[in-house]
């Protein structure tokens, strides 16, 4: 489905513009209009539709079955809806907000978002093909459990009292008390929720988006391959969390950084520097940082990026001293 957003940003970069293929403008700005146009695609579509679904669905239900299942059901709950789903780190979002508009609890919605972007069935399907069978497994289960343990860190935290008035507002005829059933809405009175929720939530993130994804399209086009084998391929101990530093500023999907890391594990990076820059270059970015900045309250997204930094150099470190 998305492949018509990578033949627009073909249009117009190299049919329009006529920019050679292997030009740093060129990869900069085709990375820029395919992201830019998925994302504002999917910010309206799943607004709209988790807007029609909110408008007559009962929250305080879901939340009871949740809450009475072991909480580790609620994290692969929300880490395995994540392994499903094909979005990139900023592409994810739209779910995430709303989740937190739904009050599902933070920690369930983190595990998703985390999860989201780490794996999806073109990833694995490369990941078997170029890099074997075996990698394949070890990415995906640890993609799960990163997952899964940042969930219940942000849990254990409480972490909601960190979220923006944009994600723990629930607008005024939506607030599900336990005990009273919400009265029945027409397709009507569902459509105009759906329509008012995302006009408020895009009116509120569109100018961040095209700020993190300019961003993130610069760093994309103008940071070399080169110089990432060439500073961390040493084997040192700094290696695997400057690798990690490195990775989640920068911006990519699952499945254009697996022939990146087919290519660096071929130049001599190690198994576990790999893995934890390709993990932290697809998890997170700097464009979606910005983004969740209307979600989370400052101290949430260092809380958010040292997380991450932590569990990806830890798997890094641990990856590196077994022999594969």
């Amino acid at each position: 489905m998305f492949k018509v957003f990578t033949l627009f940003a073909d249009l117009i970069v190299h049919t329009w513009l006529k920019l050679p293929v292997d030009s740093h403008w060129a990869g900069a700005l085709h990375f820029f209009i395919e992201d830019i146009t998925k994302i504002f695609f999917l910010l309206v579509i799943m607004i709209y539709a988790i807007g029609l679904l909110r408008a007559s669905l009962n929250t305080e239900r879901i939340r009871v079955f949740l809450q009475g299942k072991n909480r580790f059901f609620g994290y692969f709950l929300g880490a395995g809806f994540g392994a499903i789903t094909p979005f990139c780190s900023c592409s994810s979002i739209p779910l995430f907000l709303g989740f937190t508009q739904a009050r599902i609890p933070i920690g369930i919605t983190m595990s998703f978002l985390i999860t989201s972007p780490i794996i999806n069935e073109v990833a694995v399907v490369l990941l078997g093909g170029l890099l074997g069978i075996k990698f394949m497994i070890i990415y995906v289960s640890i993609g799960i459990l990163v997952g899964v343990l940042g969930g219940m860190f942000i849990d254990a935290i409480k972490a909601e009292r960190f979220l923006m008035p944009l994600a723990e507002n629930v607008q005024g005829g939506n607030v599900d008390l336990p005990g009273i059933e919400k009265p029945k809405m027409t397709l009507k009175d569902r459509h105009e929720f759906a329509k008012t929720e995302l006009r408020t939530i895009f009116s509120r993130v569109w100018k961040w988006v095209f700020i993190g994804v300019g961003l993130g399209a610069l760093l994309h086009g103008f940071v070399p391959q080169e110089f990432i084998t060439n500073n961390l391929g040493s084997g040192q101990w700094w290696s695997v969390p400057g690798a990690v530093l490195l990775g989640i500023p920068l911006y990519s999907n699952a499945s254009g950084m697996i022939p990146i890391a087919e290519s660096l594990l071929s130049k001599g990076l190690p198994v576990g520097t790999t893995l934890a820059f390709m993990m932290s270059t697809v998890a997170a970015s700097f464009p979606e940082f910005v983004i969740l900045k209307q979600v989370m309250k400052p101290r949430l997204l260092l809380i958010f990026f040292v997380m991450l930094l932590v569990m990806f150099t830890f798997v890094g470190l641990i990856l590196n001293i077994i022999p594969f």
